[in-house]
C-alpha cells in the first residue's frame, strides 16, 4: 500500500517500526517519528501517551501470543496421564515450537523488535519468561518421573538455567537471522533432536 493511501495511524506505525528497528527502543527518537509523519507532537499524543505505548502497539499482541502458546503447550502436557507423558514429551513440545516459528515468521518485524530492539521496555524479558516457564515444567516432569518409578538425578540449578537459556537463544537465532523458512524448519528439527537427547541423558532416562 502506498503512503498516500495509509491512515495516519498506519503511517505512525510504519515510521515507528523503521525508527525502532534502526536504533532500538532506547535510541529511537519520538521527535523523529512524529516529524517523518508530518504531524505535531501534540497530535501524536492523541494516538499514544508515550514512546513505550507506541512500541507496545507494534509488538504487544505478538509477545503475548508467543508466551501464551508456550504456556498452553506446557499445560497440555501436564494434564496428560502420568504414564503417557514420557512418550508424548517430544510430540507436544515439537508442535508448539513449530507453531511459534511459523507465527514469528508471519510477524517477522514484530519479533525483530522484541528480540533485537526492546531493551528498556517490558518486552525485553521474553527469553527470561520462557526460561522460567520451561524450568518449572521440567521440575514438574521430574516429579512425574519419580511417581512412575523412573527418578531423575538432581540437576544443578546453574547448569539447568544455562542449558534452557541456550535452547531458547538457539531457537530465536533462526528468527533474528531471517533464515529461509524451509531452512529454519530443518534447523529446528535438528535442534530439537539435539536438545531432546541431551535432556534425556541428564534426566537419566
Amino acid at each position: 500500500m502506498t503512503a498516500e493511501h495509509l491512515t495516519t495511524l498506519e503511517r505512525i506505525h510504519r515510521a515507528a517500526k523503521a525508527e525502532f528497528l534502526e536504533k532500538g527502543f532506547q535510541g529511537a527518537s519520538l521527535r523523529n517519528i512524529v516529524k517523518s509523519v508530518g504531524m505535531t507532537t501534540g497530535a501524536f499524543y492523541g494516538y499514544y501517551k508515550s514512546k513505550e505505548e507506541l512500541f507496545a502497539a507494534l509488538c504487544g499482541e505478538h509477545y503475548d501470543y508467543m508466551l501464551n502458546r508456550f504456556k498452553a503447550a506446557q499445560s497440555e502436557f501436564a494434564e496428560l496421564p502420568h504414564w503417557k507423558q514420557p512418550e508424548a514429551l517430544g510430540e507436544v513440545s515439537g508442535l508448539c515450537m513449530f507453531d511459534m516459528l511459523h507465527y514469528a515468521y508471519a510477524h517477522l518485524d514484530a519479533f525483530k523488535l522484541i528480540l533485537c530492539c526492546s531493551e528498556g521496555t517490558a518486552f525485553a524479558g521474553l527469553v527470561d519468561e520462557m526460561v522460567q516457564i520451561e524450568t518449572d515444567a521440567t521440575h514438574a516432569y521430574q516429579k512425574v518421573l519419580g511417581k512412575l518409578g523412573r527418578p531423575s538425578p538432581q540437576i544443578d540449578p546453574k547448569l539447568e538455567h544455562i542449558l534452557i537459556t541456550g535452547m531458547f537463544h538457539t531457537f530465536f537465532e533462526l528468527i533474528i537471522h531471517e533464515m529461509p523458512l524451509a531452512d529454519a524448519e530443518n534447523y529446528l528439527r535438528e535442534m530439537r533432536a539435539f536438545y531432546t537427547a541431551g535432556w534425556m541423558k541428564i534426566l537419566g532416562q
